[in-house]
């Protein structure tokens, strides 16, 4: 075939980095084609009727906070595609067992007032210069490891914090319990053992954002985002081909550019004729990380809280104490089962009411566990719940469980249940496994598993397709 029918690009898969990509490319005037395995666009950025008609679950991820903040996204026409944000009165929620709560809201000082009174001045000393220059950090974290010299005061000053391990920094800067479980839920994020090195990272994003902008979910369900990406797509020019996946790449025809929004183990499996020997033991040896045990349930009401305000907050951490925490996340990383799981629980239907029917509620959690676990945690997941919500298994209308090996069946880039593309590490954050450039001249990597790493922002696939542009000399 001629030069002609070259001249596109092609990309694989749809989630929001593949979508990002594809629309970089377009930006810059080049024919783009979408593969997804799918019926629909999303990848792991879904919603769909789970359990009942009339009520929407979130597939993959629920609630967005990175979304919001991308520096990509921010300057899409989004909204004009159908995407609406709603931003709940607290990002967060963890509550304990004497029934009170911590709500993270957009006020420092609100926050820091629901602490014992000897941290509130550490937290202000803590959050207050990061969040005042919150967007800046935000924005330096999804080009590390490239720092500008811009912002390069206001990013070491986070870093200094953020190279540390999440239970460190609480120890080093709280006394009480209060403070220091609340670290402890945002450190968990990480997916990393909470004494490891950088596990405070992804923290101190999170909390930056919930006080810069908040933590917002996508009126009408995650799959609003894919939607919006894909009809801005649409008008770009760009095509998208579903129900079709791509095994290798001896199926797809002649492209320019060829960006593939897969994790290692798969390039590896639809590129390996085509890929050197030293290139596919490195890919062979890329190592994932813990996977998630992920509930849906159909409630008969709100969930009844003993902490009142968790009812103000669209994402609620259920773990107890800094200890409790710790313990769950370091049994995860050494391969068991977590007796007292660390959940993660969104409401998105308290503040969405295109979520359910009536008076009825949807709500979403998960817990780690070991990658490719087959063990049930139901019960262990709802006890949990339980401790802080007495009465909630009295509401359960339905649920769907989700094990690591349904994420994985329903999106392969969910390798044995890790939603995060790979494991975290300090040495990952800083020295990236995994580049953006393959030893296939035209083929460029752009998932979760390259910088800036995983969550909804589609910086990896941006990052991506620039640098595609740039060495394949399509824009000068």
């Amino acid at each position: 075939m001629g030069e002609r029918s070259s001249y596109r690009a092609i990309v694989v898969g749809s989630g929001p980095n593949g979508l990002a990509a594809s629309i970089t490319l377009a930006e810059a005037g080049i024919p783009v084609e979408v593969y997804e395995r799918n019926s629909v666009t999303g990848g792991a950025c879904r919603s769909a009727e789970l359990i009942q008609p009339g009520h929407l679950h979130d597939i993959g991820s629920a609630i967005h906070p990175l979304a919001v903040v991308s520096p990509f996204f921010r300057k899409l026409p989004l909204k004009d595609h159908g995407l609406n944000w709603i931003t709940p009165p607290a990002a967060v929620a963890h509550p304990f067992d004497d029934g009170t709560a911590v709500l993270v809201t957009k006020s420092v000082s609100q926050t820091a007032s629901m602490l014992d009174s000897d941290d509130r001045e550490s937290y202000h000393r803590l959050m207050r210069p990061m969040v005042d220059r919150g967007l800046e950090i935000v924005s330096e974290v999804m080009y590390f490891p490239r720092i500008s010299t811009h912002h390069l005061r206001s990013f070491l000053s986070f870093g200094y914090r953020a190279v540390r391990s999440a239970t460190g920094l609480a120890e080093s800067f709280f006394a009480g319990a209060r403070a220091r479980a609340l670290m402890a839920g945002l450190g968990a994020h990480s997916v990393m053992s909470l004494e490891h090195r950088a596990s405070a990272a992804a923290g101190l994003v999170l909390a930056v954002i919930a006080h810069s902008a908040g933590w917002s979910m996508p009126e009408g369900g995650s799959q609003r985002i894919a939607d919006a990406l894909f009809s801005y797509l649409i008008r770009l020019g760009g095509n998208i081909i579903t129900d079709n996946e791509v095994q290798s790449l001896d199926q797809l025809p002649p492209c320019k550019i060829l960006m593939l929004d897969v994790t290692p183990h798969q390039f590896l499996k639809i590129a390996n004729k085509q890929l050197p020997g030293s290139y596919r033991r490195r890919l062979n040896n890329y190592k994932y990380g813990p996977g998630v045990f992920k509930l849906d349930w159909i409630l008969d009401g709100p969930i009844p809280w003993k902490a009142k305000e968790c009812l103000d907050a669209g994402t609620v951490h259920l773990g107890g104490s800094l200890e409790e925490i710790a313990t769950a996340e370091r049994a995860v990383w050494n391969n068991h089962q977590p007796e007292k799981p660390f959940v993660i629980l969104a409401q998105p239907s308290l503040f969405d009411h295109t979520r359910a029917q009536g008076s009825r509620h949807v709500v979403w959690a998960y817990s780690h566990v070991p990658k490719y676990s087959n063990f049930d945690m139901i019960g262990r997941i709802e006890a949990q719940i339980e401790r802080f919500a007495p009465g909630f298994e009295g509401r359960i209308i339905a649920r769907h469980a989700t094990y690591p090996s349904d994420l994985e069946k329903d999106n392969p880039n969910c390798i044995g249940g890790d939603i995060t593309g790979g494991t975290q590490s300090m040495r990952r954050l800083i020295f990236p496994e995994v580049s953006y450039d393959t030893p296939i001249a035209n083929a460029f990597l752009c998932s979760a598993s390259t910088p800036p790493g995983p969550g909804v922002h589609g910086m990896c696939g941006v990052r991506a397709a620039n640098l595609a542009l740039k060495k394949m000399k399509v824009i000068q």
